[in-house]
């Protein structure tokens, strides 16, 4: 990402020549994909992101995830690469020190991947975007924000993210971080984040921590699926805990998302993620809570929505904003 600007125009139907390189990075998985320019993938892969190992045992499976790549034969027709990761992103510098990705601070994510790229062939100019924004990118050129020339969309799911189009552009901000709407603040004296801060959005809404406050509060799964999953599951089937866990979770993105929508005029959020995935269970609780935050007359027909590309979302997105950042 160039910081000579902090808006960037959105592709609308297809993006350079050839075909780009995808990677998305996020705490629980690292995919790859090669991207054509009208949005669709000639390959995929992803691997888990490692845990317990060090910054270059996490990079070890950003390399496998190329090296795969590198085996199709859409790689002879590669031209660019964009990576959308969890953040904080510094796109200025090209480094990560995503906050649930503890083996990264200030990793030089973007100079590794381009020596992956080399390695197997492919000496092409990469770009960095945070993967809230490379969600957003994808849902603006191909997804549920197509239409809208100011949304906000945003990834929740083992971490919560986002990014902006505004006046129909992208609009990472300096440093690609414009967006993350996961660390606003929406309870004071809530409990602390992993960022540092106290009463994030992702400290309430992010899988990660609806499993845990659900299980805090007695929810017993059993031998089942103790993730948020699960306790989706056991909302659907009117567990009390699991609905208030669900509950929480959508007044805490209501809180965030109305904020958001005041202050640079939005009319739309697109939500997605393995969270959203839960449909009713969580839209519904949102949906309800935003009427209490949402007042003002101009943010009154704000809209919350979910996202159309489902997980393909990052991958495409990072491709959209390589293509049009490097339109070679």
């Amino acid at each position: 990402m160039t910081p000579a600007s902090s808006t960037v125009p959105l592709p609308r139907a297809s993006g350079g020549a050839g075909v780009t390189v995808a990677v998305d990075i996020g705490g629980t998985k690292i995919a790859g994909a090669l991207v054509r320019p009208d949005g669709t993938m000639a390959a995929a892969t992803r691997r888990p992101t490692p845990r317990g190992v060090d910054g270059d045992g996490v990079m070890a499976a950003v390399e496998e995830v190329v090296a795969e790549l590198g085996e199709h034969p859409a790689w002879a027709d590669v031209r660019r690469c964009g990576i959308g990761s969890a953040g904080p992103v510094d796109a200025t510098r090209g480094t990560v020190s995503p906050v649930n990705i503890g083996a990264w601070r200030d990793f030089p994510v973007l100079e590794r991947t381009g020596a992956a790229l080399a390695a197997h062939g492919a000496d092409v100019p990469a770009v960095l975007v945070g993967d809230g924004v490379a969600m957003t990118a994808a849902e603006h050129w191909l997804g549920a924000a197509r239409d809208h020339d100011n949304a906000l969309c945003m990834v929740v799911s083992t971490g919560v993210g986002g990014g902006l189009v505004l006046d129909g552009r992208l609009h990472p901000g300096p440093t690609g971080n414009a967006g993350h709407i996961g660390h606003i603040s929406v309870a004071f004296d809530g409990e602390p984040c992993v960022c540092g801060a106290r009463g994030c959005v992702e400290a309430i809404a992010s899988g990660t921590s609806i499993a845990r406050w659900a299980l805090a509060q007695g929810w017993d799964p059993g031998a089942g699926d103790r993730t948020a999953a699960g306790v989706a599951a056991a909302a659907r089937a009117g567990d009390e805990v699991a609905l208030a866990a669900f509950d929480r979770a959508g007044r805490a993105l209501a809180a965030a998302i109305a904020a958001t929508a005041t202050l640079v005029e939005v009319d739309v959020a697109v939500i997605g993620g393995g969270v959203a995935a839960s449909g009713v269970t969580l839209f519904g609780p949102l949906r309800a809570h935003l009427s209490s935050y949402a007042t003002l007359s101009f943010v009154q027909s704000l809209t919350v929505v979910p996202a159309a590309l489902g997980t393909d979302a990052g991958l495409i997105g990072a491709a959209a904003a390589a293509m049009e950042l490097l339109p070679v």
